[in-house]
């Protein structure tokens, strides 16, 4: 497997950047800034510069690359493997309702195609990640291991952008096969610690939020932050919440709020709800934080059993918000796991998808490091 990556600050640049790359790769991973990544300009020199590549990326609330976290940048990891070019799906989501329906329309289009795993980039706004997670693994032939994550816009929860070589949009959804070939270790792990007491879900719907112990569940949340719910709802990344079973039994997942419905008095939030289920606040140390990235990293390297080659690292901005100054740590914590020989490419996002645990079944996580290691196959 040979790698090449850029990073960039001035799209002017890109073209000159993309001339030092001197292998022919088989795909291209793209993350940026908002506002670089949606420029028309953007594509179009990707497009020159590597026009017999698959191109996948995403914008993002911070990128990611070998040496830590950036922010107006694009950071481009060319990647040429012994399995060749390989497919991409792509569709539209029409609107929060077509997601678990986008999930089985990109899942559709991978079909025949012998998969190690499937990379998954996806808006970061107006989607149901669990519902659109769980389409993909619905259509695929058999379970296999789904990463990947759902694109930012630097904390704005306004518009993101998801991008291939067809195009570049905030109604994009893409899904790129891994082929059967590479090895794939794959870690998540959080470090946030639950508080307060356990609140009953009395009324959801998909991933809207409408009532807590028969409350409307924005007057409650808002009781609990205090000063903070001014700032909602990019406060709520500071606060995520735990999902528990109908049983109060821990799921392994948490929910980032994505946005807040004043009228409704609803919390928008990135994956599905338990019915009936309970719900409980939870906060995080800088400390935690960082030690939760560390053990992801020797999960991921565990199962993959041999040095890796490439690192996809999808971080929650809330992780981000609450490191602030040392948002590097969580990075280099992941970089000493892994060894030098691993190049690292990745986001800050507002979701992100990984098998949960020992088993293939992928969920959306939330205010996660998650990462997967790839390897050429030695067989």
């Amino acid at each position: 497997m040979q790698i090449k990556q850029l990073t960039v600050t001035d799209l002017a640049q890109l073209p000159a950047a993309l001339q030092t790359i001197t292998f022919s790769p088989d795909w291209v991973l793209i993350l940026g800034s908002p506002e670089l990544i949606a420029d028309p300009y953007c594509l179009a020199a990707l497009q020159a510069g590597c026009a017999e590549a698959t191109l996948v990326g995403c914008s993002t609330a911070g990128e990611i690359n070998q040496a830590g976290v950036h922010e107006h940048s694009l950071v481009i990891t060319a990647v040429q493997w012994a399995a060749g070019r390989p497919k991409l799906a792509t569709t539209q989501l029409a609107d929060m309702e077509d997601s678990h329906a986008a999930g089985l329309r990109l899942g559709q289009q991978l079909a025949g195609v012998a998969l190690a795993g499937v990379l998954v980039l996806s808006p970061g706004v107006q989607v149901n990640g669990s519902a659109l997670v769980q389409g993909v693994a619905e259509a695929l032939p058999q379970p296999v291991p789904i990463i990947g994550g759902l694109a930012g816009d630097n904390g704005a929860f306004a518009s993101t952008s998801v991008l291939s070589q067809h195009g570049c949009s905030a109604q994009q959804v893409v899904a790129m096969a891994i082929p059967a070939g590479i090895r794939l270790g794959h870690g998540s792990f959080g470090g946030w610690q639950p508080f307060g007491p356990a609140r009953k879900v009395t009324r959801c719907a998909g991933n809207i939020l409408y009532e807590l112990d028969g409350e409307p569940a924005l007057s409650m949340y808002k009781r609990y932050l205090g000063e903070y719910a001014e700032q909602l709802p990019a406060s709520g990344l500071l606060f995520p919440l735990e999902k528990l079973g109908p049983d109060h039994s821990q799921s392994g997942l948490v929910r980032t709020i994505l946005g807040v419905d004043e009228a409704a008095g609803s919390l928008i939030l990135a994956g599905d709800l338990v019915p009936d289920g309970y719900l409980r606040l939870m906060h995080a140390s800088h400390d935690a934080l960082i030690e939760g990235a560390e053990q992801a990293a020797g999960v991921a390297l565990q199962r993959l059993g041999d040095e890796p080659v490439l690192a996809i690292l999808v971080s929650c901005v809330g992780r981000k918000l609450v490191l602030g100054g040392r948002v590097d740590e969580e990075v280099e914590a992941v970089g000493e796991v892994l060894g030098s020989q691993a190049v690292l490419s990745g986001f800050y996002s507002y979701g992100e998808i990984s098998p949960l645990g020992e088993v293939l079944t992928c969920k959306l996580h939330n205010q996660t490091m998650t990462l997967s290691v790839l390897a050429d196959d030695l067989a």
